[in-house]
């Protein structure tokens, strides 16, 4: 079913991909507007088009679906693709023919993708420089004719948007209308909408938030008390800025909703999938089974791998990430890399400012 009649003539907004966050971003658009779904597998386009469902998460009655990329693209000017970074780039080549410069995008992805010359793989190579490694809003640029590019990022666990609970979001652009566009879109009684020039300082936010969140998680794990959070939570924080000022963000986006609002949510959240990853590991399961076990990516892991390898070719050292790289890729026990950050000569409390 890819045909979709609306009784207005108004444009519809597009949304790609409807996992959980998919899923919460679609209903959030329907209260004011009528939104078109993309879904690759038919049986989900029937589910939500017959049921008002996608796989169990109830949609409103204003959003359709398809899987035809060409007419999401003619039905849509604003489009919000809502995929894990795995898939971001072969779904943005899938959608590239169909978009063009008029579009907006505005994504909703926490993660990264590697981009790396031809005949080189995340196995062959022992480091990594900016250039090699892409934000979302990069791989768009990279892969389509869309000039205006935004995204998403801030404490918006899925579970709780579905349920009306009060939230807040960052849209951020270069392009002031393309802020504009999101807070007239998705603004509500319960959703806030911020706006921030600086997209790479707000999307690098949202990943390198992630790797904290695990450790979060295995600092629970392993029962350990409120004052071992705020310690990692604070040193987290310094990590995070220091290593997005050399990717290219701004300080003051990290300091903001999306860098320390969102951390704050996600390290001490069980709903956040980074948070279980660390708590499982810190209860003595293996990575492999844990992800095999999950219903969506945690895109942190990805990040910590990445991140690591793009330490490799600066000078700064960030503790907590490459300890963690150990506990995740090298068999660390948990234990012993916690004790080691006690160990880390830390002099400096703040001296980033």
């Amino acid at each position: 079913m890819n045909s979709i009649n609306y009784s207005d003539k108004t444009k519809s907004v597009g949304v790609i991909g409807i996992g959980s966050f998919g899923a919460a971003i679609a209903n959030l658009l329907a209260e004011k507007n009528n939104v078109i779904v993309y879904a690759r597998d038919q049986e989900v386009v029937e589910e939500i088009n017959e049921q008002h469902t996608a796989k169990g998460r109830t949609l409103s009655t204003s959003v359709r679906a398809t899987s035809d990329p060409q007419l999401l693209c003619e039905s849509c000017d604003t489009l919000f693709p809502m995929i894990s970074s795995s898939g971001f780039k072969e779904v943005m080549g899938f959608f590239a023919p169909f978009l063009h410069p008029y579009h907006y995008l505005i994504h909703g992805t926490k993660g990264l993708v590697l981009n790396l010359p031809a005949g080189k793989s995340l196995e062959n190579v022992t480091k990594l420089r900016r250039e090699n490694i892409c934000t979302m809003s990069e791989v768009i640029l990279n892969e389509t004719v869309v000039v205006r590019v935004g995204c998403l990022a801030g404490p918006n666990l899925a579970k709780e948007l579905a349920q009306k609970q009060p939230a807040a979001t960052v849209v951020a652009s270069r392009y002031n209308e393309v802020i504009l566009e999101g807070q007239r879109l998705l603004r509500g009684d319960n959703f806030q909408v911020y706006g921030n020039s600086d997209i790479i300082g707000v999307e690098l936010s949202g990943v390198l938030k992630n790797i904290i969140a695990i450790a979060a998680g295995a600092l629970s794990g392993m029962g350990l008390g409120e004052n071992a959070r705020g310690l990692l939570v604070s040193r987290g924080m310094v990590e995070l800025i220091y290593l997005g000022k050399a990717m290219g963000g701004s300080t003051k986006s990290f300091i903001g909703l999306a860098g320390i609002g969102d951390m704050v949510t996600t390290c001490n959240s069980t709903l956040s999938r980074n948070f279980t990853v660390g708590y499982r590991l810190a209860q003595g399961e293996k990575l492999e089974d844990i992800i095999a076990e999950m219903d969506e990516v945690a895109e942190g892991i990805n990040t910590v791998r990445l991140v690591k390898l793009f330490l490799e070719s600066t000078d700064l050292r960030a503790p907590i990430t490459e300890n963690l790289y150990k506990v995740l890729f090298q068999s660390f026990k948990v234990e012993t890399a916690l004790q080691y950050l006690m160990k880390y000569p830390f002099n400096v409390d703040i001296d980033f400012l």
